[in-house]
């Protein structure tokens, strides 16, 4: 089963995945979709805040970053990883859930990025905000660097993440019965 939409002016088709027994989300996924990834970013730097830096989270919203950093003629963004690396010179730390995970999951952010977002303007930018516990993790980052959350944006709000006014997004993906029809 797919559900078929429109993103940044372009039709794609997108798996419907279980969740449990009563509940199936589309996979939208833009790896290996450089056309999709170009559209995206794009149209979301049209709706975006001003901003000094991006950050997002590891992994899927990190073609969609770069290529708003390459778009805008950013020279730097910024990354949570998932786990700490060797280069990191030390780590902020926060943690997440989220829908498309099993388990819970941490995010890393070097100290030395953190002194570079010191009183600067942070974009949070994603794939896909659904429960927004992504976003909750990447905002407790930058607040502990002493960043400034510029505002929050992704390519897709699911579900309740719909009727947030907190957050810019690009198109509404529904959530989904087994049967593949869309949830009241």
């Amino acid at each position: 089963m797919v559900y078929t939409m429109n993103i940044a002016g372009l039709q794609r088709d997108l798996p419907l995945c279980p969740i449990n027994e009563q509940l199936y989300i589309a996979g939208f996924v833009v790896f290996g979709d450089q056309e999709l990834t170009v559209a995206c970013a794009r149209e979301l730097l049209k709706i975006a805040p001003e901003y000094d830096y991006l950050i997002t989270a590891e992994a899927k919203g990190i073609p969609i970053a770069h290529e708003m950093a390459r778009q805008s003629g950013a020279q730097k963004y910024f990354l949570a990883r998932k786990a700490p690396k060797l280069y990191m010179t030390g780590v902020f730390e926060s943690t997440v859930r989220s829908i498309t995970t099993a388990k819970e999951q941490h995010l890393y952010l070097d100290v030395a990025d953190a002194k570079l977002m010191q009183g600067k303007r942070i974009l949070l930018v994603d794939d896909v905000i659904s429960t927004g516990e992504s976003l909750a993790a990447l905002e407790k980052l930058v607040n502990d660097a002493g960043g400034i959350v510029a505002g929050r944006l992704a390519v897709l709000a699911e579900g309740d993440a719909q009727s947030r006014d907190d957050i810019r997004y690009l198109e509404k993906l529904p959530l989904f019965n087994p049967d593949g029809t869309v949830k009241a």
